[in-house]
């Protein structure tokens, strides 16, 4: 039965975006052929008394997914950090979608917790206010605890979400499979794993102990920052659908007026929240993904209070310095580095010219490096590389969209915090920094060290695996090649022993 269903949801979506006047911008988007652009007009036109009009005050298509529910909301939300699937335009009208979904009853919310945590919300808390933010999935409540009469943020899942979500990814996937067949131009941006990724983000979002989990391994590692805090959870008041943190007093971030008026140094604001993103990307290699005004405060001391931890990015260590190589490589306009660098993570197919490849990316820095400080732009710059590495055959890579998309959110932050501020020059001394210490000479004896310790775990086995190699080399072999074969076996385990001692003193040295 859900093929006919899936059907019916897929006109019904078709009807609304049509009505919503987001078809035309979507079929564009996709580059979708001339012939399947009127077909698909055709065909929604008739059914546009199925849309739903959805909220007048937003642009087309955050309009269109807003009218069709929570879920789409989120994959709106999520598709914004994607403008490599959707574009730029497209990607910067998603940017609507924060927080524009209406409240559900505070009554319903009591009765969650309730069942959540075992206890009714009147026993726990002596105030209970009605929701302060409503989000695609969840919604915030402040409260107050009845024990220590502290203030407390709760937020509750919506009611009924988790099945909706199963009922719409549905109708998702179908609509992936069919961009996927009929649209040939865009099988390259990959509808059925974008799917499979939204997907994975959302069940993971259904469940606030995992978002509490990430609040916590976010604190720790940001502990030491001045200037920045992030509320504590309140894990005796938590469960899968109930989230419970110490409530923080502050300004929005988007109340530049009001920062200005309590006194806060606006420009300084602006350095601060861009050179703590990058340090929470390049130091910890995790990083809040979804970093927008309305998931930051201003508190009375002046520290920047960050919410909402349901989008965090991860990124490895060696992915991390390939981009900081890359940024230290604009940063200086050394576009050959940047080539190179490209080249070695294999981003660019070998068989590509890293000279044109360079030409290439000057033709996007130099413009942007000519600009004044308060019209350099890294949303500019991003949107030029998006353009020249899909000349050039660079693979998507999720984990740098996604670094790369909230870097130019937290830019948009800085910049309404200070409109002049140079985002290069801002930039400069943490990625300097982060090069010194992750690519010196320090560095390189920490890597030799690591990698020493890995290979002295397996000391112990290295007569075992030389053996098992001769005696299979034994068998495999004539006896020309075998020879060959012993003595690199030889060469192999005599380096291994070497590191294995080295190791080994690593281990038990001071």
């Amino acid at each position: 039965m859900r093929g006919p269903l899936n059907i019916v949801r897929l006109v019904r979506m078709g009807a609304t975006f049509e009505r919503t006047g987001a078809m035309g911008i979507l079929l564009e988007s996709f580059n979708a052929p001339p012939l399947l652009r009127a077909a698909a007009r055709t065909l929604a036109w008739p059914f546009r008394w199925m849309g739903r009009p959805g909220d007048p005050g937003l642009p087309p298509v955050p309009r269109a997914l807003v009218a069709m529910g929570p879920a789409y909301v989120k994959f709106g939300q999520i598709l914004s950090t994607r403008p490599d699937v959707v574009g730029a335009p497209v990607a910067e009208q998603l940017r609507f979608l924060q927080d524009r979904l209406p409240p559900f009853p505070t009554e319903q919310a009591r009765v969650e917790i309730a069942r959540e945590l075992g206890q009714t919300a009147e026993s726990l808390f002596s105030e209970f206010s009605g929701p302060v933010a409503a989000a695609s999935l969840a919604q915030v409540h402040r409260a107050r605890l009845r024990a220590t009469g502290e203030a407390v943020a709760v937020k509750v899942l919506r009611p009924g979400i988790e099945r909706a979500f199963r009922r719409d990814i549905d109708a998702l996937r179908f609509t992936a499979q069919v961009i996927h067949a009929l649209v040939p131009s865009a099988r390259r941006l990959r509808p059925l794993d974008v799917i499979a990724h939204f997907e994975g983000v959302v069940r993971g979002e259904l469940d606030l102990r995992l978002e509490a989990a990430a609040s916590s391994e976010f604190a720790a590692n940001t502990a030491r920052d001045a200037g920045f805090r992030v509320p504590a959870v309140r894990w005796s008041l938590t469960a899968r659908r109930v989230l419970t943190m110490d409530w923080v007093e502050g300004i929005g971030a988007a109340d530049t007026t009001a920062i200005r008026a309590a006194g806060h140094d606006t420009a300084e604001l602006a350095q601060r929240v861009l050179r703590l993103f990058l340090s929470h990307a390049l130091r910890d290699g995790y990083f809040h993904g979804d970093m927008h005004q309305g998931n930051l405060k201003v508190a009375p001391d002046g520290d920047l209070v960050a919410f909402d931890f349901g989008i965090m990015g991860r990124i490895d260590d060696y992915t991390r310095r390939v981009y900081a190589e890359i940024l230290w490589g604009f940063i200086r306009r050394d576009y050959r580095r940047v080539a190179e660098v490209h080249f070695e993570a294999g981003y660019v197919p070998p068989d590509r010219s890293v000279d044109a490849f360079a030409q290439a990316l000057r033709a996007v820095g130099e413009p942007i490096f000519g600009m004044d400080a308060s019209h350099i732009s890294m949303s500019r710059l991003l949107a030029y590389l998006f353009e020249v590495t899909e000349r050039f055959g660079m693979r998507t890579r999720t984990e740098l969209i996604l670094l790369q998309r909230t870097m130019v959110v937290v830019e948009g932050v800085a910049r309404s915090l200070d409109p002049r501020m140079n985002i290069w020059e801002a930039a400069r001394p943490v990625v300097e920094a982060y090069i010194r210490d992750s690519l010196g000479p320090r560095a390189l004896a920490r890597d030799m060290a690591r990698t020493a310790r890995v290979l002295a775990a397996f000391s112990p086995r290295l007569p075992d695996l030389v053996r098992e190699g001769l005696t299979r080399a034994d068998e495999a072999l004539p006896p020309p090649p075998r020879a060959a074969a012993r003595a690199a076996m030889a060469a192999w385990a005599a380096a291994g022993l070497a590191v294995g001692i080295l190791g080994t003193l690593v281990l038990t040295g001071p």
